[in-house]
């Protein structure tokens, strides 16, 4: 584990780059430091890693993500979010609060809806059990990137999102001010529309939905 960290950290500091780093953190509003490796590059970095035989095994992953999302510069979080896509198929019931702990720390847009997406909507469609209470104490957090993730997970369900679970997230954020919430109402809606956009019309016309979550929502709909 140690030597898979440090041969990374070597890689990205020698691919480093100040005057985009300096853009970057700007678009992220200077909330994080950044080695400036734009993605296409980085991904490039990480093939090597992400090689099979290069794999670490998955009982390391846990901890090699929570230390390298600790790192200040950006790209670590998003190898480490990467990285953990790897092991979707072997996801142990418990790995839930590996999932919540890179929620909830440096949180941010850019991260949370790869991690809603791609990993907690793999996580609840293999453990569907634990998505009523997970969802249920995500929406009574306060915590508004674990609320977004609760309306995200189910982005690329398409035919088999669940619409009555997705009515009784939305309706529990109802009348929030926020907008990376009223945002992803929207954004949710939006992307079910493609599959069925006769229920995204009536449930907009029957909820009283932020004029941001609406607008969203109606965009494909002509």
């Amino acid at each position: 584990m140690k030597e898979f960290i440090q041969t990374l950290e070597a890689e990205f500091q020698k691919n480093a780059n100040t005057k985009i780093a300096l853009e970057q953190k700007a678009y992220l509003r200077n909330q994080f430091e950044c080695y400036g490796i734009k993605t296409t590059q980085r991904r490039e970095i990480q093939k090597p890693f992400f090689a099979r035989e290069h794999l670490p095994p998955k009982t390391e992953i846990e901890k090699i993500v929570k230390t390298l999302w600790m790192k200040p510069e950006r790209e670590y979080q998003y190898f480490s979010q990467e990285l953990t896509q790897k092991y979707v198929k072997q996801f142990t019931k418990q790995d839930i609060k590996l999932l919540e702990f890179m929620v909830t720390h440096k949180s941010w847009w850019d991260t949370i809806d790869f991690i809603a997406t791609k990993l907690i909507g793999e996580y609840f469609k293999m453990y569907p059990r634990q998505r009523d209470t997970y969802i249920k104490k995500w929406l009574e957090s306060n915590n508004i990137w674990l609320q977004r993730s609760s309306l995200l997970f189910q982005l690329k369900y398409k035919k088999n999102l669940d619409t009555e679970f997705l009515s009784y997230v939305i309706k529990s954020l109802l009348g929030s001010k926020e907008f990376f919430i009223n945002k992803a109402i929207g954004w949710v809606l939006r992307e079910y529309s493609r599959t069925d956009p006769e229920w995204v019309v009536e449930f907009v016309n029957i909820t009283e939905l932020s004029t941001l979550s609406k607008k969203e929502a109606l965009r494909l709909i002509r």
